[in-house]
């Protein structure tokens, strides 16, 4: 079929993932994400255990409102909207703005978000077969927040294409920083080697925190997809959850969350285990995309290689550095030993940098219907970026490696 124009495509507002044909979200994402793998965080399986689960459900704050796009029989273009009368679960960070709402005697609340629950990864939120879709989804969004009556419109995380995308429709963009790690061409032959990269101050620091770890007579194990237990995951969920106790929350998502990631996408979760006298004692979870590629092309695969996302940890009991060997140095040298290519740290942490993780920019895309919060708003972003200009700017003379890369 051709382009999609706006006189010959139909849009369908479902609100319950299940509603969506699964295989076909899923086609139309992998044409999104051809240098990083299937973004496991905006699989049709990921979204509809959130759902399925209880974790993001009307019931918790997340109204899921699927936005897709068809010309005939085609879904051309889809994104996961969500109704929110919250702002928790999401790590761009708008309680200000709902605050000034407020003091107005405006709703800020209800608002629509597009991104996955509780996931501050970046990745394509607007799912689309071309250029030409993804612009129209957009305009699409702005519309129908607009005839809905809601207050603004926050596209978080957002991949290059959907900056584009939103940039080109009048949306105001937000960046903020996170710490991701890069292997270098030719990847590394070991840890040994990667730490020779990094300057001296922090390649002894490293290996003092990995060595108070193993006096502490803690090993790691870690396990791949089917090959993680039932009891494993177990002990990880007792690990999480008592990791969000620990800081007075309840825990985001539920148990049956990860039983269903078990079930449908075992192939993307990494489980680190550390054990003490036999015992196990903490653990981390990774998410990974992994991508073949070879002489032939994805089709005619050689090598292995992917992106690595950290994403929950937990421990039964307090040991020194603890975690970080759990989420950065064991993660690390997994990925270097499996030629994987980055690791992403997850949101905020600039302590993350010593463990040489870099900035990264990441970007967000909103549009507020009140023109006057709007124009405040977009004032406030441009201060905003000068200073995570200037942030960033502040990072890079402080990068850990021997030589800025």
């Amino acid at each position: 079929m051709g382009a999609v124009t706006e006189n010959d495509y139909v849009i369908r507002v479902l609100d319950a993932p299940e509603l969506v044909d699964g295989a076909a979200w899923n086609a139309l994402l992998a044409r999104q994400d051809m240098d990083g793998g299937l973004n496991p965080f905006m699989r049709h399986e990921y979204l509809s255990a959130m759902f399925e689960s209880g974790s993001a459900t009307p019931t918790t704050g997340w109204t899921p409102r699927f936005i897709t796009l068809w010309q005939g029989n085609e879904l051309a273009g889809a994104c996961a909207l969500y109704l929110k009368d919250h702002s928790y679960g999401e790590y761009v960070f708008d309680h200000a703005w709902a605050n000034a709402y407020h003091q107005h005697g405006l709703s800020y609340y209800p608002k629509a978000l597009v991104a996955p629950p509780f996931t501050p990864v970046p990745g394509p939120r607007l799912l689309a077969r071309d250029a030409a879709t993804r612009a129209l989804l957009v305009k699409a969004l702005v519309a129908w927040c607009g005839d809905e009556g809601l207050s603004s419109l926050h596209l978080l995380f957002t991949s290059d294409a959907d900056v584009a995308a939103c940039e080109e429709a009048g949306l105001m963009l937000r960046h903020n920083v996170q710490f991701h790690w890069t292997g270098r061409p030719g990847g590394h032959r070991d840890f040994d080697d990667f730490l020779m990269s990094l300057s001296q101050d922090k390649r002894k620091k490293i290996r003092q925190e990995r060595r108070k770890v193993a006096d502490a007579g803690v090993r790691f194990r870690w396990s791949l997809g089917a090959d993680i237990t039932s009891a494993d995951w177990d002990f990880f969920y007792r690990c999480y959850e008592r990791t969000y106790y620990e800081h007075g929350n309840a825990p985001y998502l539920s148990r049956d969350f990860f039983r269903r990631m078990q079930g449908t996408m075992p192939e993307n979760w990494l489980l680190f285990v550390g054990e003490r006298g036999g015992a196990p004692v903490a653990t981390s979870l990774i998410a990974i995309s992994p991508v073949m590629t070879g002489a032939g092309g994805r089709s005619d695969a050689q090598t292995e290689t992917g992106v690595a996302y950290g994403r929950y940890w937990g421990a039964t009991e307090r040991v020194d550095c603890l975690h970080f060997e759990a989420c950065y140095y064991q993660p690390l040298q997994w990925c270097i030993d499996h030629g994987y290519q980055r690791f992403e740290g997850g949101a905020q942490g600039e302590h993350k940098m010593a463990r040489a993780l870099l900035p990264v920019k990441t970007t967000s895309a909103h549009w507020l219907a009140h023109p006057a919060f709007a124009d405040a708003v977009e004032r406030f972003l441009e201060r905003e970026g000068e200073g995570i200009a200037g942030y960033m700017d502040e990072l890079g003379r402080r990068n850990p490696f021997k030589s800025v890369r």
